[in-house]
């Protein structure tokens, strides 16, 4: 699980560089599969601490 928000902060550092050397296509879609990964890693970390 600790996987997910590595990812999800591999893909952020991706977009931030992509951004600042001005691709701003490939930084929001980076951002936005950062994004979905932290969702992920919510949802299975709230069923999870349920359970």
């Amino acid at each position: 699980m600790a996987d997910l928000i590595y990812l999800a902060v591999i893909f952020l550092v991706l977009a931030l560089v992509f951004y600042i050397f001005g691709a701003k296509g490939i930084a929001g879609f980076s951002m936005e599969i950062a994004k979905w990964l932290v969702i992920i890693f919510v949802v299975i970390a709230v069923v999870t601490f349920i359970l």
